[in-house]
């Protein structure tokens, strides 16, 4: 099949959307004072979902039909609208289709590979991406996972590295950082910030999870307990951990690893995590119950998971909940993390998450946030065609 007759196909698709899009964009519609930014916004969510090769502002204009990026760039840049709101109404278009009680919240971050220094945020850093430390912008995310297999993205952050961002006003402010995100932030930070807004929106959902950088942070899990959110979090091997003494006495301070290694044969059940890409996903797992102040009938463990071909090859977790949860829920709350991954893999490949040129705080929110609400478009459309096609399954709607 030649690129013309994907193209073509895709624009038919497309074609076949445009109620639903139509209806998308007149629910965000009130957040844009003047017609023809109402307009551009609509027509920007419809390139975003089309056959653009690259979705920058030069293919972004062509397609649109526009001879130059000028308006492209007005959006992102100039034109009156706030961003945070838009963000809002992401959140409640997901959650009036995927809300669920029993959802997890998924955060984590990715990368953003980028020439020069200019573009806010961008650094020498780490790039889960690239696997190595590249010039990047790292931004952190919030998902959304329900049991019924829906799936998108509710929040993002920028991170703004200490030394070579936050630290310096002058850069902050050419780049239009707002003075109150000024500052530096850590990613736990980030991450607390997102949820709380998500938890103070009233968004359904029964735990947290997301990988070692987050569940590192001591402030963001006591901040957790205190707001009484369950939680399953990555922490390194060498995580320090209190544990009780046989015999009682004082308990002393281990190292996670350390723990483990003395864990008998029978602690540990094969249990089923989800599908991946090569079939399920079954591990073995262990936990055990830490000695922690936890609230009346809440617990804390530790949460190791191994690998049923590879014995050393270890993944550990804290985790925090009503103290009789089954380990086979602590276990499928830490699989779902690998739900945003895949997210991040389809917003950048379908819908140009990180095919932008923009430089400024204020056009990389917008943009980001435009591309979430065009991914959250293509999960709630593949989610209400599956339904459609599994007879008497699931059947998703606006609530």
């Amino acid at each position: 099949m030649n690129n013309r007759t994907e193209q073509a196909q895709q624009i038919q698709r497309i074609e076949g959307w445009r109620d639903a899009l139509e209806e998308l964009n007149a629910h965000i519609a009130p957040r844009f004072a003047r017609p023809e930014v109402r307009a551009r916004v609509g027509r920007y969510l419809f390139g975003l979902l089309g056959p653009v090769e690259r979705k920058n502002g030069w293919q972004m204009a062509e397609h649109l039909g526009e001879r130059t990026p000028d308006g492209v760039q007005r959006l992102l840049n100039a034109a009156r609208w706030d961003h945070g709101e838009v963000r809002d109404d992401l959140r409640e278009y997901v959650v009036g289709y995927f809300g669920d009680p029993a959802a997890t919240l998924v955060i984590d971050e990715t990368s953003f590979l980028k020439k020069g220094e200019k573009s806010v945020g961008v650094a020498r850093q780490y790039s889960g991406t690239a696997g190595k430390v590249e010039n990047c912008q790292v931004g952190v995310f919030l998902a959304y996972a329900a049991p019924n297999g829906g799936r998108a993205f509710l929040d993002r952050a920028l991170y703004l590295p200490e030394e070579e961002w936050a630290l310096d006003g002058e850069r902050l402010r050419e780049a239009g950082v707002p003075e109150e995100q000024m500052g530096f932030a850590k990613k736990g930070e980030l991450a607390r910030r997102m949820l709380e807004r998500a938890f103070d929106a009233g968004v359904p959902a029964s735990w947290v999870t997301g990988e070692e950088v987050y569940g590192q942070s001591t402030k963001l899990r006591r901040w957790l307990e205190e707001r009484g959110k369950s939680y399953v979090l990555g922490v390194a091997r060498s995580h320090p951990l209190w544990v009780a003494l046989e015999g009682g006495g004082v308990p002393a301070q281990r190292r996670a690893e350390e723990i483990v290694a003395e864990a008998p044969a029978e602690t540990w059940e094969k249990v089923r995590v989800g599908e991946g890409s090569k079939g399920p996903r079954l591990y073995e797992w262990a936990r055990g119950r830490l000695p922690y102040e936890s609230a009346p009938g809440w617990a804390q463990w530790l949460l190791v998971r191994r690998s049923v071909e590879d014995h050393e090859d270890l993944a550990y977790y804290r985790a925090y909940g009503p103290e009789g949860t089954p380990l086979a829920e602590l276990a499928r709350v830490a699989g779902v993390r690998w739900s945003i991954e895949e997210g991040f893999e389809r917003a950048k490949g379908e819908v140009g998450l990180d095919q932008y040129e923009v430089r400024s705080w204020e056009a990389w929110h917008r943009h980001v946030t435009l591309c979430l609400l065009a991914h959250a478009f293509l999960e709630v459309t593949r989610a209400e065609a599956n339904a459609a096609a599994e007879k008497g399954g699931q059947q998703y709607g606006r609530s």
